[in-house]
């Protein structure tokens, strides 16, 4: 059974959600502070957290933070239909996804299931393979990155990007096949997740971000992974 960290603190959505997510088979703890939902996180080993941005005590950026500095468990984001500066802060922080408010429980839902099913799949299929690319090094079996002789820690949305560009070195891919791997699905979410993601990418894998050598992006057509 999976579990579920489920962080909100209108009694409404809390109760209607967790609800749902049960009636699905999850093991749901629920919190409604950004405090407390640190301290939940940090005493059980959960499978996804669900973690709205405006919470009292601690926010959920903050939280997302602490979090994401400490452990590689999946985030979704539940931010305000209006707020993109909150949707993209929560994916430079490391947040795998995020769902706007209003949302319907059947969206949370297949997003909730999608990133469970691809950790499902890095399990099945990580090996021990590892991939190098000039001085670019992934272990798909540890799900580690080595960037010119340094470990860099990166989320797993992170990850399943880089790994794909890893495989066909030169080759473009684009955005749209580039979420449809990261959701292993049809179901690709916002795009605009992807470039995001991307930017993520840069700031850790190349020596200037600003002037990309590694990570390059192919105009109109998507990015691609090179030598450097």
């Amino acid at each position: 059974m999976s579990t579920i960290l489920l962080v909100d603190d209108d009694p409404g959505v809390l109760d209607v959600v967790a609800f749902m997510l049960r009636r699905e088979g999850f093991d749901v703890d629920e919190e409604r502070d950004g405090t407390a939902a640190l301290e939940s996180a940090r005493s059980r080993a959960y499978d996804i957290v669900v973690l709205d941005v405006m919470l009292p005590g601690m926010s959920g950026t903050d939280v997302c933070r602490a979090l994401r500095a400490e452990s590689d468990v999946p985030i979704v984001m539940l931010t305000a239909r209006d707020a993109e500066i909150d949707r993209v802060l929560g994916l430079e922080l490391g947040a795998d996804d995020y769902v706007t408010k209003p949302f319907s429980t059947a969206e949370l839902l297949s997003r909730v299931r999608a990133i469970l099913r691809r950790r499902e799949l890095d399990r099945a299929t990580g090996g021990a393979t590892v991939r190098k690319l000039g001085g670019l090094q992934i272990d798909l079996g540890r799900h580690e990155v080595i960037v010119d002789g340094e470990r860099v820690h990166l989320t797993l949305s992170e990850f399943k990007v880089l790994s794909l560009l890893a495989e066909q070195p030169e080759r473009v891919i684009s955005r749209r096949e580039l979420m449809q791997h990261l959701w292993a699905s049809e179901h690709v979410g916002d795009e605009h997740a992807c470039e995001v993601h991307i930017s993520n990418l840069r700031r850790k894998i190349e020596k200037d971000p600003t002037q990309p050598e590694r990570l390059m992006t192919v105009r109109g057509l998507g990015y691609k992974l090179i030598a450097a």
